[in-house]
């Protein structure tokens, strides 16, 4: 203000008119008047661009927020292993294969593929060899002292001299898993042992056995070995062979061997004692050091023909007591509901 009384003290003082000076006066305030309102806008408009840059920055918050939440959602749940099935059956045999024949489904495995002696299992495949030979069954052969074991010293009901039918030799070599029947049987094939031996390679061959190697008819020997897996197929082959399930499976008999009733049992206590709930349609047992305590059947489970097989097995009654688990394992699976399967029932090696 004091700049505005000095400027009408000038005007005056230069003698300028009334008029004029108003008018004068007039142009200085509208001028003082524009500046003040520029000077309010730009204070007003200023402080609009912090809050938008505010906004700006609430915007990106989540964002980064909604990333880092996502993380979790990708990682993927870890998948129950094979091991743990295998440990909850708890069998005790190194290599095992449950297989359902009609269907060829594998409902348990355990080392499949492992290589391993197979001692007396071998007589499957002996008697399979003797019956494609179609000799006759009524023929009498003699024990010999070829047929005695010098290998591991394994003792006979049947003496040097013994005479019995070829089917009775059958039927102890299956049921009674006796050496020196089995023995006598390949040395009255035609070309002799040799040749018989090399028929049982022809023949594991035929049936598609790719672990399977023989070296003699009876097992006695380690050199005859085999897979589980191999062998569901020896069981299913001997399956169809009405004889050979009636042989491996009799429980006990007595035969008159020179001149004397002789009583032979069934190696397998399952058909032996005739446990309840067990239909065994093919029974073999197996047992030397090397291979352990061995058994295949096949059976019928749940109106169903299932081939199992346990190798190497320890313990006098553990190959019993898995072939148990087994068959509880299936009747439960099915009375869930459910069936076992191959994606459950891989089990680990051990």
């Amino acid at each position: 203000m004091p700049r505005l009384i000095n400027f009408r003290f000038k005007m005056k003082k230069s003698g300028l008119g009334e008029n004029r000076t108003r008018k004068a006066l007039f142009a200085l305030c509208a001028t003082l008047a524009l500046g003040s309102l520029a000077a309010t806008d730009a204070a007003t408009a200023a402080p609009d661009r912090k809050p938008a840059a505010k906004r700006k920055t609430l915007k990106q918050e989540p964002v980064r927020k909604a990333k880092a939440a996502k993380r979790p959602e990708a990682r993927q749940p870890v998948p129950r292993s094979d091991a743990a099935e295998s440990d909850n059956l708890m069998l005790k045999s190194t290599a095992v294969v449950v297989q359902d024949q009609s269907t060829g489904e594998v409902l348990f495995e355990k080392n499949p593929d492992a290589v391993l002696p197979i001692a007396s299992i071998t007589k499957l495949m002996t008697a399979m060899v003797v019956l494609d030979a179609q000799l006759p069954l009524d023929e009498i052969l003699a024990i010999g002292e070829e047929d005695v074991d010098t290998l591991k010293g394994t003792r006979s009901h049947l003496r040097v001299g013994s005479r019995l039918s070829r089917e009775n030799l059958l039927l102890l070599a299956l049921m009674a898993s006796e050496n020196r029947a089995a023995s006598a049987l390949s040395r009255h094939y035609p070309g002799g042992r040799e040749a018989f031996i090399v028929a049982m390679n022809h023949k594991a061959a035929a049936i598609g056995l790719r672990d399977t190697r023989f070296h003699d008819a009876t097992g006695l020997t380690a050199a005859n070995v085999s897979s589980a897996r191999d062998l569901t197929k020896m069981v299913a082959a001997a399956s169809r062979y009405p004889l050979i399930r009636e042989l491996s499976t009799t429980g006990e008999r007595v035969l008159e061997v020179d001149g004397r009733g002789l009583a032979f049992h069934n190696t397998n206590l399952l058909v032996r004692s005739q446990t309840p709930g067990w239909e065994i349609a093919v029974s073999k047992t197996g047992y030397i050091r090397e291979a352990g305590k061995c058994l295949v059947m096949q059976a019928w489970l749940n109106q169903r023909p299932v081939v199992i097989v346990l190798l190497d097995s320890w313990g006098r009654l553990t190959r019993i007591g898995d072939a148990n688990r087994i068959k509880r394992w299936i009747e439960s699976a099915s009375a869930g509901a459910s069936r076992p399967s191959a994606a459950l029932g891989r089990g680990s090696a051990g």
